[in-house]
């Protein structure tokens, strides 16, 4: 960029590059006005002092993440928040694939390197350099993953080498630093070297870091697959490390890798799958998105070309690009396709891991998309305070984890950025307020097991201290903050910084065009390839905020008034009313219009149903999109009333007494007999043991459980049978312990404890089942403390902040407040939502039925009932009626209606096994490929 503002190359690829053009292309876009310089007026700008302010904010909570690291994990790989003690690979029960990140090698340690230096912490950043260099060994017999330890081990140690010389050179900290971190790197890029060992120079996707791959002790070497992230992810790290080596062969070996995969993707559509065989180069899995699997393949292509000057990363970057736009972006969704039928859906759900695609678009200059996809996603987390691992395109849970991911951060800061909006700011303040308020632990952030019902899980990941913090401190800094310019270095998949001088160093690789066969590309695909700010933001100080305004109710069910109003004066005038959805007919060629007109759009299933989806910004107007919203709710209540099988969602058991005071949920099992806890107030009470304690027959301890909840062991009798001896014992509640030890919800399916086959309705207690880990929680709680009250509930409710400050007094008893940490270190913490959980509908349909998904759920109807009298049918909501009239007749729906199948999804409402299906069979094998490959 110029001195005058102006843009080198735009409207065409740049076929020279020059230092000071690249440094203009790192952080936000190839080319960008400074976010001082446009903000919308949409949002009142943030002050400086709040920006400073919630900048401090981000520096604690990093601080309790990685202060605990150091304390309580350290030097093992990760920490695990809820049991304050590291996770060492071999010393816990295994996760599978998950783990294949771990090589003892002091993983977060290492992943938090340049962190501290964009955070300011030069003095311990120092200090955490010099442990690594004294304690961590690369040189362990472990399988590890060669995706993970490039980004996060290589990368680390490449980033921490990037800001160790940047000190050096100011002359105050690392004086001492000899390119120690560098050597280190290279050591373990020549133990990553013969994972390349195939015929088609893809790497093997596992290697051991101390015996290489095949040899019997290496314990790998057998795998034919791999994704398309995990072997086209490479080019970044090795090539930095040749750049600062003057070792060519890493750089060589990550491009020979990224040829191999543009040369196989599939020429028609220019997209690849999500699985390759390294052997063959055939593709296994013929899926194709921009999330798990494949999505920091399209990053690296990007930025390869920015870091390093090649102009055919540039050109496979746009062919791709062009056809991402072309089939997988359906604004404001990217839904997977199949290669060779880019025009048929592969999914109707999307993965968390897309959220870092926004950002990657407005690296590119491609601000517009970037925004609408954006916004959508926010909008998913303000219903369910994070981003579920997997939500469908009617944005109901699909996978209800979130491990505490940085994708939709980098994507915030990215399009402030480029925008300067303000907006943006709001967005980072969110996230701060939901991680503090929802997975704040007293050892550092636990990763959330389910998004709906607030429970936890033991893990916190290396990337997010490598991710998180740096983009949200990066958010709220302003330029004399940091203490280098961040402009000058760009940042990998894992956020670890490069320095943009490597594009100048050592170029001892042939830079020939390998590229071949591109497509004839729209000439406005290239238009982005350096934007010009009059056309991101044309004339228009509004012009991101008009963009976002229509997505606003995607996700929300709500209706606003002033809609309802104007179309009931309409109506008055005689102009023709909407559409209900008990007149619909699927076969009528003007009910269809009429959708179309309302912003619904159609989807041929394979089960030969039909799924209606509603984009609101492709709706005629404002009032055709809440027409089409009203109508979508209407059927989803029309068609839930003709729910005849029901499946009870998982309850919470909540510690509530001190030193907990609510922090500690424990996911449980229902039962299907006694309190309904969704239909009825909570039950609160302290816990007894009961004697016996399988509750198999009269208690002999009947003023010890008298008034409380009694606990009991699983096993010997029915669960009616122990819930009427404990009863009879004057019993509020039960709590029944797995008898199986080491059972636990992390590991097995929740199931509900059925009746004995006989009337049950004389048991009037509520009753929940905990696994055997979650029981031990409790009855540990009892053998510390005595006297432990807990909360039985349909799911988690808030903390009492009078509560909360008492325990905040209490913390002054240094006795107290360190037998409260052990306790609670072996339980599982978790900060409560004080939300309801999403509206999730849907109904059991037939190969005959429609099946309609809006913005909430997912219903079906009959032909037979679209054609039946519609005075015989139920009515949702009236022409004249209030908006709240239509949410007080979907919130007086049986809570207890839910997926036939506990094992598919767990949700507030009804969730047949048909509906899930809709998302057909094959999803299935798909995403255990996904958690194999990148979850």
């Amino acid at each position: 960029m110029s001195e005058a503002g102006g843009c080198w190359g735009c409207g065409s690829p740049v076929p020279q590059r020059a230092p000071w053009s690249l440094v203009a292309a790192t952080t936000a876009a190839l080319c960008l006005v400074s976010a001082t310089s446009v903000w919308t007026a949409g949002t009142a700008p943030m002050s400086r002092e709040e920006k400073q302010k919630l900048g401090n904010q981000v520096l604690e909570m990093f601080d309790h993440a990685y202060g605990n690291y150091m304390e309580h994990a350290y030097p093992a790989d990760e920490l695990m928040p809820l049991t304050c003690r590291g996770r060492v690979r071999g010393q816990e029960p295994s996760r599978g694939d998950v783990d294949d990140a771990l090589g003892k090698f002091s993983l977060t340690l290492i992943d938090s390197l340049d962190t501290l230096v964009v955070l300011n912490k030069t003095k311990e950043f120092e200090d955490a350099v010099r442990k690594v260099l004294r304690d961590v060994n690369l040189d362990n017999d472990v399988v590890v993953s060669v995706f993970e330890t490039n980004i996060r081990v290589l990368g680390g140690l490449l980033g921490g080498h990037s800001l160790a010389i940047m000190l050096k050179e100011k002359g105050e900290y690392m004086q001492w630093y000899n390119d120690e971190l560098l050597q280190m790197a290279k050591q373990l890029g020549y133990k990553l070297l013969p994972a390349f060992n195939t015929t088609s120079g893809l790497p093997y996707p596992r290697i051991n870091l101390k015996f290489g791959i095949r040899k019997p002790e290496a314990r790998t070497g057998t795998e034919t697959d791999t994704c398309t992230a995990c072997a086209g992810t490479l080019i970044l790290e090795f090539a930095a490390l040749s750049r600062f080596t003057g070792a060519t062969i890493f750089e060589e070996y990550a491009r020979k890798a990224l040829d191999f995969l543009w040369e196989k993707r599939q020429r028609s559509s220019n997209l690849v799958g999500v699985t390759i065989n390294i052997h063959t180069g055939d593709w296994v899995r013929k899926d194709s998105g921009v999330g798990a699997g494949i999505d920091s393949y399209y990053e690296y292509l990007l930025k390869a070309y920015v870091l390093l000057g090649d102009d055919s990363f540039l050109e496979r970057f746009n062919t791709h690009y062009d056809a991402i736009m072309r089939y997988i972006s359906q604004p404001p969704l990217l839904l997977d396709v199949h290669i060779h039928k880019p025009m048929l859906n592969a999914r109707t759900w999307m993965d968390a891991l897309l959220a870092f695609f926004p950002g990657l678009q407005v690296l590119k200059g491609d601000i517009r998309p970037a925004i609408e996809t954006h916004e959508m996603l926010y909008q998913v987390i303000k219903k369910h305070n994070f981003l579920p691992e997997a939500f469908t395109t009617d944005f109901r849970v699909h996978w209800a984890q979130h491990p505490l991911r940085p994708e939709f951060a980098e994507s915030t800061y990215f399009l402030y950025k480029a925008t300067g909006d303000p907006y943006y700011l709001e967005v980072g303040k969110t996230l701060i307020e939901n991680l503090n308020k929802y997975a704040r632990v007293p050892c550092g952030f636990a990763a959330m097991k389910d998004v709906r019902t607030g429970s936890h899980e033991d893990r916190m990941d290396s990337f997010f201290l490598a991710e998180m913090f740096k983009y949200l401190y990066l958010l709220f800094a302003d330029k004399e903050d940091i203490i280098f310019d961040i402009e000058d270095y760009i940042f990998t998949t894992e956020a670890h910084l490069l320095p943009l001088w490597l594009s100048t160093t050592n170029q001892s690789i042939s830079k020939k065009n390998t590229t071949s066969d591109y497509t004839e590309l729209d000439d406005s695909n290239f238009d982005w390839t350096c934007p010009n700010t009059q056309i991101l933001f044309p004339n228009d100080p509004l012009y991101a905020q008009s963009i976002r305004e229509p997505l606003k109710n995607v996700v929300d069910k709500s209706c606003p008034r002033g809609i309802i109003r104007v179309r009931e004066e309409s109506f008055r005038s005689g102009t023709k009313p909407p559409l209900r959805a008990r007149d619909f007919m699927a076969t009528n060629p003007e009910h269809l219009e009429i959708l179309k007109k309302m912003g619904v759009s159609l989807i041929h299933l394979k089960d030969g149903r039909v799924q209606l989806v509603q984009h609101a910004i492709q709706a005629a107007s404002s009032i055709d999109a809440e027409d089409g919203l009203r109508f979508m709710q209407e059927m989803i209540e029309l068609s839930s009333q003709q729910q005849k099988e029901q499946q009870l969602p998982p309850r919470a058991v909540q510690i509530v007494s001190h030193p907990f005071f609510g922090r500690v949920v424990l996911t449980a099992g229902p039962a299907q007999f006694g309190l309904d806890l969704s239909k009825h107030k909570e039950t609160r009470g302290f816990v007894a043991s009961s004697k016996p304690y399988n509750g198999c027959s009269e208690l002999t301890n009947p003023e010890a459980v008298m008034g409380k909840i009694a606990l009991i062991q699983r096993g010997q009798c029915m669960f009616a049978e122990k819930a009427r001896n404990i009863q009879n014992a004057g019993a509020i509640g039960g709590i029944v312990i797995d008898d199986n030890e080491g059972s636990s919800s992390d590991t097995a399916p929740l199931f509900q404890m059925a009746g004995d086959g006989k009337d049950t309705d004389d048991i009037k207690i509520p009753m929940l089942f905990l696994f055997s880990k979650e029981g031990s929680i409790i009855l540990d709680a009892i053998q510390e403390f005595e006297e432990v009250e807990v909360l039985l509930s349909d799911k988690a409710k808030d903390r009492d902040p009078e509560m909360e400050n008492e325990e905040q007094s209490s913390s002054e008893n240094d006795s107290q407040n360190q037998s409260a940490e052990q306790i609670t270190s072996s339980s599982q913490d978790v900060d409560l939502i004080d939300q309801e959980s999403p509206e999730e509908s849907s109904l059991n349909s037939n190969p005959e039925s429609l099946t309609l998904a809006d913005t909430d759920s997912t219903a079906s109807i009959s032909p037979s009932e679209q054609n039946s009298d519609p005075t015989e049918n139920h009515e949702t909501t009236s022409l004249d009626g209030e908006c709240t009239d239509l949410d007080n007749q979907l919130q007086e729906q049986p809570e207890t209606e839910e997926d036939p199948n506990p094992n598919i999804s767990w949700g507030k409402k009804v969730q047949p096994i048909d509906s899930i299906l809709a998302d057909w069979n094959e999803d299935i094998e798909a995403f255990e490929m996904m958690e194999k490959d990148e979850l």
